[in-house]
This record gives C-alpha cells, structure tokens and sequence, in this order.
C-alpha cells in the first residue's frame, strides 16, 4: 500500500511540473464511459461517451459518443465497426461558434501477454464528415497495462494520427494513470494525457469509468 502512495505522490508531482512548464495554458479535464456489452460468444457492443473540457470543470471542448459492434475473431484478436457522434468547440478556430461531425471507424486489435505486462495494439481506420468536409485518418495506439495488486493496476499509451486528406503526421497522444477494479465488471481510471498536435502541447486530466459485461458468469 506504501508503494501505491508513493506512486500516486509522484504522479501529482509530475502533473505539477508539467503545468509549470506550460504556464500560458490551462490544465483540461476529460470525464470518460467506456462500455463494452456482450451479445454473444462472438459479439459485443461498444458504447463510449467522453466530455472533454478546456480546464478542469468548466469551458466545454468537445463531447463525444461512440457506438460499435465489436466480433471476437479469436481471444487475442478482435475487429469493430462502428459510429461517432461529436460536438467541437471551435471558439479558437477561423470560424469560430461549433460544429458537428459524424464518423465511421473501423478498428482491428490485438490483445496479449508477456508475463504480467499485458500490451494492447490497435488499429484503427477513420472517415470524417463535418462542414462539408471527408476526412481520412489512421490511427495506431499501443496500451501496456500492469497489475500492481489484486485491485491497482497502472497504465501506459501512446496514438499516432495520420492523415491522409493533411499533413501526414497529424497528432500524437500520450498518457499515463491508475485504473482500480470496483467488481468484476466496473473499473475506475484516473490519469495524465499530452495532447501533441501540430507544435501545440495539450494537457489533460483523465477520470472515467469502464463497465465491461463481457466476462460476467450466466446465472
């Protein structure tokens, strides 16, 4: 437990330090849902719901809803199609006021261990719809995770964007935290993200909650 503290010590410690080196811009939040609701041996629904704050509790960015069916191919790998739903506020953009998109995804994972570090590749392609505008992207996020006890774990990530219609090298997303299993279906995560795009560095808080049925027993 000492060691759990003191991770969480310096994890704070490193929060603060990122925002001092950034001083002209204010720490955001994202408050996140991730779902994912089993239909079958094979089929799963994805539900996702993020709202996303240019500080900490106020100023709305962008809110997000994500809806897909997930198939299990094997136990390491799996392929979703699915929809996005996304409210931007473009206050600093040329237009300025918000704007709606829509999107279609297409994901491919690939899940495995190597003893306890368990690591999480996926890909994912991505059409965009918004002011009359299609946008083609390609993303590739790798996830470790690593348990530190029964109930802890921490985690690791890093996405790349590609954009095909753009500059090839869109954006980069790196972030790192504490997930904490309530049940066998519940977990709670808590972490840092930087936002890269372009030469502006983004830094945001993660709170959200994971509600994952795919493992619960029948009764």
């Amino acid at each position: 437990m000492k060691k759990i503290y003191l991770t969480l010590i310096v994890a704070i410690v490193s929060l603060k330090i990122v925002a001092q080196k950034n001083p002209a811009k204010e720490l955001g939040a994202w408050y996140m849902y991730n779902g994912s609701h089993k239909l079958s041996e094979k089929f799963s629904l994805k539900t996702m719901a993020h709202f996303r704050f240019f500080e900490i509790g106020d100023d709305m960015q962008q809110f997000i809803s994500r809806f897909g069916v997930n198939y299990k191919i094997n136990k390491n790998l799996s392929a979703t199609l699915g929809h996005s739903y996304l409210n931007t506020d473009n206050t600093f953009g040329i237009d300025g006021g918000s704007f709606n998109e829509h999107r279609i995804y297409e994901d491919f994972n690939v899940k495995h261990k190597v003893s306890k570090l368990g690591f999480a590749h996926r890909l994912r392609f991505e059409q965009r719809f918004f002011n009359s505008i299609t946008g083609h992207f390609v993303r590739y996020q790798l996830g470790l995770d690593y348990p530190i006890s029964k109930k802890w774990s921490t985690y690791l990530f890093n996405e790349i964007f590609f954009d095909f219609d753009g500059q090839a090298y869109n954006q980069n997303w790196l972030g790192t935290g504490f997930s904490y299993k309530l049940s066998s279906s519940i977990k709670l995560k808590a972490g840092y993200m930087n936002i890269m795009v372009n030469d502006t560095h983004l830094d945001r808080i993660q709170l959200g909650i994971i509600i994952n049925t795919n493992h619960q027993k029948k009764k």
